[in-house]
């Protein structure tokens, strides 16, 4: 019989939250039962593994990043767009590291495709409209724009850029208007 109040749902929230406090890469059955004071075997009628967890904490993430951008870059396009969605990313990575990471688990092409990683490159693409790229040139520029977001954010979260000026915030500023450069260039 299943706990009253437990779900596949609040599961992941709190795997996600747990992510954010001990790594995702730390996130387990055994350390979310201990979270909630029960047996790991009473939540395996909500999850199936530990890797089953991390895949529903992956979708969280996808899709709190997906909302949290949508909104963000709403109405705007050019520039704007692009910085809107940088920073929407960014933010949300320095608030919810765990999720951050939960984000560069690779998932199976059917789960993928019923996540909120299409939705991601929607945004994206729609953002790119506004730079008169065809269809492919997008493909190149959506997978330049998440490596340099992702690589860049990884760094600083790292503490790469911690040890010296400019500020990582000031070099951001300069490495999103570059993308925009390159993207009005293309």
């Amino acid at each position: 019989m299943a706990r009253a109040g437990l779900s596949a749902d609040r599961l992941a929230l709190a795997g996600a939250d747990l992510a954010d406090q001990i790594g995702f890469e730390n996130v387990s059955v055994a350390k979310l039962a201990r979270h909630f004071n029960v047996k790991p075997a009473s939540l395996y009628s909500h999850v199936e593994s530990s890797a089953d967890l991390k895949t529903r904490i992956t979708l969280l993430a996808l899709t709190e990043l997906a909302d949290s951008t949508a909104e963000a870059v709403a109405g705007r396009s050019g520039e704007p767009a692009l910085t809107a969605l940088g920073n929407s990313f960014r933010n949300y990575a320095h608030a919810h590291p765990g999720r951050f990471a939960a984000m560069q688990r690779q998932l199976d092409p059917q789960t993928a495709a019923q996540s909120a990683g299409p939705r991601h490159v929607r945004l994206m693409r729609a953002i790119l409209d506004g730079y008169q790229l065809n269809e492919a040139d997008q493909t190149h520029a959506i997978r330049l724009i998440g490596s340099v977001l992702r690589g860049y954010v990884s760094l600083e979260l790292s503490g790469s850029f911690s040890h010296s000026e400019p500020s990582s915030g000031e070099s951001w500023k300069h490495i999103v208007h570059g993308l925009n450069v390159l993207l009005e260039n293309w």
